[in-house]
């Protein structure tokens, strides 16, 4: 996934009402779209280095939008509006493990009466439905975790689809760690318990899981490398 313009270095100063932070560029204050509607825990330090996307759009208010944050010394997307990007881009070009030479790819399929999937897959008689998680949250060095808050959401997509299992469908959970310090994908108990116990039920009925982080170049942000999964820890 590439960047339409090349982004804006600046200085982190504060998060309010949710979809609002200030940043400092070139010792002056302004104010841009946060595009995540997650807690971001861990990421909100002032002075933390960040990175801006600039509209063109003149009917905008805000011009800049939050892309990138730095979090010990390691880029952190925060553009949850970008994941899906990444991981379309890693379809196409046969980046995820299980998913080559594919025959077509769906977004944001409905399901149901008020569910939408991020991707429908199919090859040959097999379709398969893909749901993606962005994952920032990084407590302890070397270790993603999800969630970093309460997901009522995220819980609502398990449901779903195992619904979708016993129609047939083939089903995934796509963690992307919109990071490259990682190695190690762990759930958040603590944060969400309700989520976490439900996840590790729906594994057990067929529900496949993937985790994958990122690599940070020039131009955008790429899907990396399979992330080892540990549920139960």
């Amino acid at each position: 996934m590439n960047f339409k313009e090349v982004l804006i270095p600046g200085e982190f100063v504060k998060r309010y009402k949710r979809f609002f932070v200030d940043v400092k560029i070139a010792n002056k204050i302004f104010t841009a779209h946060c595009p995540n509607t997650g807690s971001m825990m861990g990421l909100l330090k002032e002075g933390s280095r960040v990175w801006l996307s600039k509209s063109d759009n003149p009917k905008r208010k805000l011009k800049y939008t939050l892309e990138i944050i730095e979090d010990r010394k390691s880029k952190v997307g925060v553009n949850t509006h970008q994941t899906n990007n990444i991981v379309l881009d890693g379809l196409n070009t046969s980046n995820i493990e299980g998913f080559k030479d594919l025959d077509m790819i769906q977004k944001e399929v409905k399901f149901g009466k008020d569910t939408r999937f991020d991707f429908l897959v199919t090859k040959k008689e097999k379709k398969s439905f893909i749901e993606v998680k962005n994952v920032t949250l990084s407590r302890k060095k070397g270790i993603a975790e999800f969630p970093d808050a309460v997901t009522s959401r995220g819980l609502k997509h398990i449901k779903e689809l195992l619904k979708a299992k016993k129609k047939g469908y083939e089903i995934y959970l796509l963690y992307v760690i919109q990071r490259d310090d990682c190695k190690i994908f762990k759930l958040a108990n603590d944060i969400d318990p309700e989520y976490c116990e439900f996840l590790k039920k729906a594994v057990k009925k067929n529900l496949n899981i993937l985790c994958y982080d990122c690599k940070f170049l020039t131009k955008g942000i790429k899907l990396n490398q399979k992330i080892k999964v540990k549920l139960n820890e």
